[in-house]
């Protein structure tokens, strides 16, 4: 039977079992594409880093023998979008039957499903043997629990796979070593290495550069840095397991003007992609830990297994779980416009200065400039979520709607009323002075509330709270928030909400 199998970019796992055997009667294709490549504005350097890798894939597949149809962006027979490609060659090669992997994206789950109702010959769906979990998982265990928090289905996930445990208990006693994890760094701290890919990207810019794509951010190094192949994927976990896991979970909610990576293992894109699995990635990082425990506590190993056998595997299930609805929800109803220095980094904020410069410059930021700098900012601004999704999903490298969606509208916004997290992530400005040096070289004063020169996030966190005393002020986690809001004179709670107005109405000033 002559099959037509489909790879998407976000599927680089050679070691799937379709590529076990080869078959001269089936194909494997692949397609760049104006669809995918537009649906939203993507960072230059992930346009340039998915074709990059998918190339790389395609040629590593034609070595061991395999028959790979690659449309290139230029590619004479590209139609641009998956349905009419797929049409195509099934007329052209006298396809019987067509198979594709599960996609880890809701509206690609739909047009492919879409497609093969409309297809005149036999179609199949596969896993595409990657996650832990399977799509379905996390519901069945949060069924009938009144609780449905990350910290439960990360225990789970422990005992199910056997990772940091002494029958079935937490290795040193406890399940989070997260209070240990909360570390500020600075020049004085061990300095983190980096390793960088010499990547040439010429050929690939050049074709997105003509078919007059639009992307955000630049790409001006003389190579891409990212791996963008299995090898390079592996090459990177080695030396993140010999340079950076011992330092991993001190500094990994850290921040610092000069060093945008700290000791952050910069794997997310090739797990994404697939061209390393998150097994590979904890089992190498445990067994690395248990041979070095004289170089590495246990809280730094645990807190990148927790990453990415907790919260990575959870935010999937949580996608899946609430889909479409999901992607509309605006539970505090924001609806401001993003600020133009979203685009250009252009604000005298330098802790937002900083986080999205280095998003436009790198693609790249990490957790806490995420979802405390970026993210706390846009919720206290009221920002709409619908925009702050679509600047999430294109500014980042790794960002694919699975992972994004949750940890952006759900972790970040609060827009999905608390299916994610407890609480709102919000905080004034002597968070970010607490894990960074980002206020010392800032325009504002962090220590002031109302001043001219008083730090923004300051007034419009009490704003925050103040306009939303009615929703949180009885959630356990935000007593103490509400309780020093109630120190507050009237007065003063009167003059932050005016502070807080004012800024919101010059926004693009700040």
């Amino acid at each position: 039977m002559k099959k037509l199998r489909l790879i998407l970019g976000d599927q680089l796992n050679t070691n799937h079992s379709w590529f076990k055997e080869k078959n001269e009667d089936t194909w494997y294709c692949m397609f760049e594409t104006r669809d995918e490549a537009a649906y939203v504005t993507h960072h230059i350097q992930k346009l340039v880093g998915f074709f990059l890798s998918m190339r790389s894939f395609k040629e590593e597949l034609e070595a061991k023998g395999h028959q790979v149809i690659y449309y290139q962006l230029d590619h004479p027979d590209n139609k641009h979008n998956f349905h009419d490609n797929i049409q195509q060659l099934i007329a052209s090669l006298s396809v019987e039957k067509f198979e594709y992997q599960v996609p880890d994206e809701y509206r690609l789950d739909i047009e492919l499903k879409q497609l093969c109702d409309q297809l005149s010959i036999t179609s199949s769906i596969c896993s595409t043997e990657h996650f832990y979990t399977n799509r379905n998982e996390l519901s069945k265990f949060f069924k009938g629990k009144k609780q449905q928090t990350m910290e439960l289905f990360y225990r789970y996930m422990r005992k199910k796979h056997q990772v940091l445990l002494v029958k079935d208990q937490p290795l040193g006693g406890k399940w989070n070593l997260d209070h240990m994890n909360r570390n500020k760094w600075n020049d004085k701290d061990p300095y983190p290495k980096q390793l960088q890919f010499q990547n040439e990207f010429e050929h690939v810019y050049a074709s997105i550069q003509e078919l007059k794509i639009n992307y955000m951010g630049t790409i001006s190094a003389p190579y891409f840095e990212y791996p963008i192949n299995r090898s390079q994927s592996l090459e990177l976990l080695q030396f993140f397991l010999e340079h950076q896991l011992k330092y991993f979970g001190t500094f990994q909610d850290a921040m610092h003007d000069n060093e945008p990576y700290l000791f952050h293992s910069k794997l997310s894109f090739s797990l994404n992609l697939k061209m390393i699995s998150p097994k590979e990635v904890i089992d190498a990082s445990v067994a690395y830990y248990f041979n070095h425990q004289e170089d590495i506590a246990l809280s730094q190993i645990e807190g990148f297994v927790r990453q990415i056998l907790g919260w990575r595997e959870y935010m999937r299930g949580m996608y899946w779980s609430q889909m479409p609805k999901y992607k509309t929800m605006n539970h505090l109803k924001h609806h401001r416009k993003l600020p133009k220095f979203f685009w250009d980094g252009e604000t005298k904020m330098n802790c937002l200065k900083k986080s999205l410069n280095q998003s436009l410059d790198l693609a790249y930021a990490h957790h806490i400039q995420r979802l405390m700098v970026i993210g706390n900012f846009s919720l206290l601004a009221e920002l709409d979520p619908d925009q702050i999704d679509q600047w999430y999903l294109g500014v980042y490298i790794d960002a694919i709607e699975w992972v994004q969606l949750p940890n952006t509208r759900g972790m970040s916004q609060f827009a999905d009323g608390g299916l994610i997290a407890t609480k709102p992530y919000i905080s004034s400005g002597n968070y970010i002075h607490k894990m960074s040096n980002y206020c010392s070289n800032c325009h504002y004063n962090q220590k002031e509330r109302i001043s001219d020169n008083a730090c923004p996030m300051n007034s419009l966190y009490w704003n925050f709270l103040i306009k939303n005393e009615s929703k949180f002020e009885s959630n356990f986690r935000m007593k103490m928030m509400y309780r020093q809001l109630d120190k507050l004179h009237s007065e003063e709670k009167i003059a932050l909400m005016n502070k807080a107005e004012s800024l919101l109405s010059s926004i693009e000033d700040l």
